[in-house]
């Protein structure tokens, strides 16, 4: 017999020359139909802008308020010379723009400096996109400078690419450069002259690499948007949860506001920029650049189903006590007019308002929207209140679209318990739960869904990460436990129909809240180890769950199972049998593993594993270490010669079955 064991015929001897006392366990997986399917589109991601996930991140727009629409019009810039702020420009929702006047000296230059998110990184020799709305007012040919600088060079030359543009129209026109570095620069600056006598205007200033995510000219930074593609993520949740109720309603995200033409989309308030005082970033602002096309533009091409969340008229209840906050019930048709116009804006032919919206911006074909989220983390009768007018008129108009409530910002408790009967009365066909919990509450979770109501809602784990106590970084042994709970998302796949991890993105110098998924700066992506769990599930998601036991019951890290938890389940697609172990015990586990229910001349082979383990539990993956805990494949079947395997202390680890 060679490397790969057929189990069916360990199975035939029935192991019986196993004793009892030589192993620590038995793990029983039955090969049984148990009923119970798994969504191929579970695992997915969850998008907010926090941390700079969107202008600074994602979005790879690299000049910081390009409109001068920041409250404070200069912010992000500094400015010399002769200049002045105006508000009569082009654009209705960013009216404003930099008038830049000849300085009266011939060796004093009226000049502009921005040095985007935390510097502007640059590659030698890669290709940047530098645009500008620019006029001279008074007529006349008018002339700019525009470089990309390393000022912290002590050469006498610090340009490291430059280029000269020409305005020769009174009229507000774009224009567009080409800028080649000639070296890599970490944290660059943009600088722009005026070069001559003649005044110009410019107006929504902008620096892109060329090389974005699929070419797109207003497109996502490429290693961030491929790192997401390395996932296989099957739904995205978007625009985020608390931007989305906003700080009041005034900065709640309005998705109407984030389509149309890049430089007439308005800035918004980000509520994350004074949430933790010890974290503050008063230039923290939406542009709306990355709005609500884009995202649905990058779920097509990462194949991704659309999860949309828009407001219910409720503005952030941990913020807000007074009900004078919120939209009045008795005027809540426009937040639902809002939501019905994003279905047309999605789905809707081009012959519609929205669907017409869509097509102009270069997407005729319909997006293919199923879900739609209205509320984030809401609570009490009030949410419920405000639901309602919803869920009836989508219902009436488009009963197509599942709908996705929210159980409120815990994972138990009165308003929890609260919630879910009335998320069942009310008829969502989802609702979003969210933890973010310790490690013993991970621990102990491990059968939190099996006694679900099956004739209810089902579960969207919507947001969820283990926060280590006093830490709140990305552990390897909190990666670890959240691997332990995920297994019970699987084994319960007929309630939990998609679960995302959050949050997605965190800037090195950007950050307010920790952990997250990917980290990064100007030049790197650091995936952490929670991104290699959600991508073991994601790539190994199957189709049909199997019943996996211990001494008869679900291996749950219960008392008596040695610190076990486990699931499997059948891809019909590629006849595989993904088991997955994860042992977050202190000690190696030798395990009895039988396979049961093997149909008449079925037989079943191993064909590897995928681990993810670390001896020290409080290490990371970092910059200077980006790739200290990957997942390691093994192409040998991992079985003993007795048909007993071995699980590492402190492991993850998928076991890829053929199955004929």
């Amino acid at each position: 017999m060679n490397s790969i064991k057929h189990i069916a015929a360990s199975v035939a001897l029935g192991l019986a020359a196993l004793t009892a006392s030589a192993q620590t366990g038995s793990l029983d997986l039955s090969l049984a139909n148990t009923g119970k399917t798994v969504n191929p589109k579970m695992y997915g991601i969850f998008f907010e802008d926090i941390n700079f996930a969107a202008d600074g991140g994602l979005y790879a727009e690299m000049v910081k308020n390009r409109s001068f629409e920041f409250p404070n019009r200069l912010q992000g810039w500094r400015a010399s010379g002769q200049f002045q702020i105006m508000e009569d420009g082009p654009f209705e929702n960013n009216p404003h723009y930099m008038r830049l006047n000849y300085s009266g000296h011939s060796e004093k230059y009226t000049a502009l400096e921005n040095d985007g998110f935390f510097g502007m990184g640059v590659k030698e020799g890669a290709e940047y996109r530098f645009s500008v709305w620019a006029r001279t007012p008074q007529g006349g040919d008018g002339k700019i400078i525009v470089e990309l600088c390393d000022i912290a060079s002590m050469d006498e030359e610090q340009a490291v690419a430059s280029q000269e543009i020409a305005i020769t129209s009174k009229e507000w026109t774009k224009y567009t450069v080409i800028l080649k570095p000639s070296k890599g620069v970490a944290k660059s600056t943009l600088r722009i002259f005026l070069d001559g006598k003649t005044t110009v205007d410019v107006e929504h200033v902008s620096l892109f690499p060329v090389d974005t995510w699929m070419g797109h000219e207003n497109g996502m930074r490429k290693d961030l948007a491929q790192a997401l593609y390395d996932l296989h993520p099957g739904v995205f949740r978007f625009p985020g949860g608390c931007i989305v109720e906003g700080a009041d309603l005034a900065t709640r995200y309005n998705w109407k506001n984030s389509v149309g033409p890049v430089e007439n989309r308005p800035l918004n308030e980000n509520r994350w920029e004074s949430t933790f005082p010890y974290r503050f970033f008063s230039d923290y602002h939406q542009t709306y650049g990355l709005g609500f096309y884009e995202f649905f533009q990058l779920c097509e091409e990462l194949g991704a189903d659309p999860l949309p969340v828009l407001s219910c008229g409720l503005a952030c209840q941990f913020q807000n006590d007074d009900p004078s906050a919120h939209q009045p019930l008795d005027e809540i048709q426009s937040f639902v007019d809002d939501a019905i116009d994003l279905i047309e804006f999605a789905n809707g032919s081009v012959d519609t308002k929205w669907g017409k919206v869509r097509a102009e911006m270069g997407h005729p074909a319909p997006f293919g929207l199923k879900y739609l989220a209205i509320g984030n983390e809401q609570w009490d009768q009030i949410y419920i209140d405000y639901l309602t007018p919803f869920v009836n008129e989508i219902r009436a108009k488009h009963p197509e679209i599942l709908l996705v409530g929210t159980s409120g910002p815990n994972s138990e408790g009165d308003q929890f318990d609260f919630l879910w009967p009335e998320m069942k009365k009310i008829g969502a066909d989802l609702v979003d739960e969210h933890y973010y919990r310790p490690e013993s509450w991970f621990l102990s979770h491990g059968a939190r869904y099996d006694s679900y109501d099956r004739k209810g809602p089902k579960v969207f784990a919507g947001e969820y990460a283990c926060h280590g106590a006093g830490k709140k970084w990305n552990h390897f042994y909190t990666s670890l436990l959240e691997a332990a709970v995920m297994t019970g998302f699987e084994r319960n796949a007929d309630i939990v129909r998609l679960a995302t991890y959050a949050p997605l993105f965190a800037h090195y110098e950007g950050w307010q809240w920790r952990p997250d998924m990917i980290w990064f700066d100007n030049f790197q992506t650091v995936k952490t180890v929670s991104y290699y769990v959600q991508q073991m599930y994601s790539t190994h998601t199957g189709t049909d769950v199997l019943d996996i036991t211990m001494d008869g019951k679900p291996v749950t890290g219960a008392e008596g199972q040695l610190g076990l938890f486990a699931s499997a389940v059948y891809d019909s697609a590629k006849k595989q049998v993904y088991v997955k172990v994860v042992n977050t015990s202190d000690e190696t586990r030798r395990l009895n593993f039988n396979i049961k229910d093997l149909k008449k001349k079925e037989f079943i082979a191993c064909q590897g594993s995928i681990s993810l383990h670390c001896d020290e539990m409080d290490v990371e993956n970092t910059r200077e270490n980006p790739d200290l805990i990957v997942p390691v494949s093994s192409f040998t079947d991992g079985i003993n010669e007795d048909g007993t395997i071995e699980i590492a202390p402190k492991t993850f680890k998928i076991y890829i079955f053929a199955r004929n």
